[in-house]
């Protein structure tokens, strides 16, 4: 009987010796998945082949992503600008914008449609929202654990800038907002000049269903070349 039981008690210790390393290992691999992706994403922008500044994507049929040079320096005083003006239309991959937020350190490509290898590369605008220089709702989103990993952190106030070839466009943080992924209100077209940005809502192990984000009022359009006249 002693000898049953002291085999029942090593049997016990093994199992459970067991179930905690396969408990580490599982903790270990979650806290690691996000850090490698992060880094795996920059690894990919640092040394993206320049000869495949334009590449065919796999995932898209007949995606071209395309990729251009965005002057982001802040305008020169002795520059004019036209509250309205010229407005150049992307197509679809093409990157036409960059976001730049100096609070959350931010700086990020803007790509004019979603997939998920234009999420790789930055932030995508949903072209259903409407192009930056026209009145409505400027909807953009780009991964938590990348581009948006410290959009949380933004406040009311804090100001936005977004930078294009052919004007900049200035808004400030008015609401921070959450949200299921199912809920559209926040992406929906609106009357009014405004920038919704978000993301996913952080966690350790998949992916979440919330959302979270901001909304932005906008403070200024600056455009480069005056809006053309109507031909009569």
């Amino acid at each position: 009987m002693a000898e049953h039981n002291a085999k029942k008690s090593l049997l016990i210790y093994l199992l459970t010796g067991i179930f905690l390393l396969i408990l580490c290992v599982a903790v270990s691999i979650g806290i690691l998945i996000k850090p490698y992706e992060k880094l795996q994403t920059y690894l990919n922008l640092v040394f993206m082949d320049q000869s495949m500044k334009i590449t065919p994507s796999s995932g898209v049929s007949g995606l071209v992503i395309q990729e251009k040079e965005i002057e982001t320096a802040p305008p020169s005083d002795q520059q004019k600008f036209y509250e309205n003006g010229q407005i150049i239309r992307p197509v679809f991959g093409e990157q036409y914008a960059v976001l730049n937020c100096d609070a959350i350190s931010l700086s990020a490509p803007v790509y004019w449609g979603s997939s998920a290898e234009l999420l790789d590369r930055g932030a995508c605008q949903a072209s259903s929202s409407v192009v930056l220089g026209e009145t409505g709702n400027v909807v953009i989103d780009a991964h938590v654990n990348t581009f948006f990993a410290n959009l949380n952190q933004l406040k009311t106030g804090d100001t936005v800038t977004l930078y294009t070839n052919y004007g900049t466009f200035t808004y400030e943080v008015s609401e921070k907002i959450q949200f299921l992924n199912t809920n559209k209100k926040y992406v929906l077209p609106t009357p009014e000049d405004r920038l919704t940005l978000y993301t996913c809502e952080a966690q350790v192990l998949g992916t979440s269903d919330n959302r979270i984000g901001v909304i932005c009022s906008l403070v200024s359009k600056q455009f480069y070349n005056p809006a053309e006249e109507a031909s009569t």
